[in-house]
């Protein structure tokens, strides 16, 4: 069997120039190959998602400016013209205005409820230590457990014996109530995340409690006030369960329950357009307020773990 020898290397002469050869170097194409393969699954992914949230939005507002003839017709084509007389026969025939009118006033009044007693709570449980801290701030992530389901029945006759029933004030608290134990553990861990260096120098230079919370750290506290105040809007605009079983007046009927007589009164009488009309008419309150707040939820939501 023949061997190959190799020859020695020889050494270089003294005063010769010494060249150096360097092995070549990994290139990153392997690893620039996998980052592009899994950028292109995520956007895929993300494209899918966008169209399977974003059809259904598109179609509905299309059917909302359809008669009914197009609409079982020719459902997923583009309307012949825009019938704006859809949107007026349903928010005055079938009183979306006033269910509007009623679901501004309750969810107004209680989500500017639920911000400042929330955010009072918050900052006294993340600022101030005292006996019973704990359990408080406990006691309000049970109440975030606990089924409303299970309160319907007690929670009437407590309304009922308060006469609050079949009232606008008598919602407003109980949605308060609903939304409170979320945003005192949203804004608690948000409060504890601000410097505590701008309270000190205000109490150093005089500033009550009151001042300090309401004047530096409550505008220090935006994003997340917008945040939570966004989730909080969502929550009670789409609310039906607790309108329903406390407000059972029709004139006093909010935008969820208006949408479900209209889908039972319209589906007899066969005026699907004015159906979707409604339905739109609803959908653009929440679509507008994420859309225009969007940036503030994303800092609200990011500037705990910035700390």
């Amino acid at each position: 069997m023949k061997t190959t020898e190799t020859s020695a290397p020889v050494p270089a002469e003294s005063g010769a120039p010494v060249t150096k050869v360097d092995l070549p170097a990994p290139g990153p194409a392997r690893g620039k190959k996998e980052g592009t393969v899994l950028n292109v699954f995520s956007h895929g992914i993300l494209v899918i998602w966008a169209i399977m949230v974003v059809m259904p939005l598109v179609w509905a507002v299309m059917t909302s400016f359809k008669d009914d003839a197009s609409i079982f017709g020719s459902p997923w084509s583009l309307p012949d013209r825009l019938h704006f007389e859809n949107w007026s026969r349903a928010w005055t025939q079938a009183h979306m205005s006033d269910y509007f009118l009623n679901t501004v006033l309750v969810v107004g009044g209680s989500l500017i409820g639920t911000l400042v007693l929330g955010s009072m709570a918050a900052y006294v449980l993340a600022r101030f230590e005292f006996p019973g801290n704990r359990f408080i701030y406990y006691l309000f992530i049970g109440g975030m457990s606990f089924p409303i389901m299970l309160a319907l029945v007690p929670l009437f006759y407590v309304v009922n014996n308060m006469g609050l029933l079949n009232t606008i004030h008598g919602l407003i608290l109980v949605y308060i109530a609903y939304s409170l134990p979320f945003t005192v553990f949203f804004l608690t861990a948000f409060f504890r995340s601000l410097p505590t260096s701008v309270a000190e120098a205000a109490f150093v230079d005089g500033a009550s409690h009151s001042r300090t919370f309401f004047q530096i750290m409550l505008p220090m506290a935006k994003p997340g006030l917008i945040s939570v105040g966004i989730f909080n809007f969502l929550g009670q605009w789409n609310q039906y369960m607790l309108p329903t079983v406390l407000n059972t007046d029709e004139d006093k009927h909010v935008l969820t329950q208006g949408l479900v007589q209209l889908a039972v009164s319209q589906g007899y009488k066969g005026d699907w357009s004015g159906l979707f009309a409604g339905l739109v008419m609803a959908m653009l309150p929440v679509l507008a307020a994420y859309i225009i707040f969007q940036r503030q939820v994303v800092q609200g939501l990011t500037a705990g773990a910035l700390k």
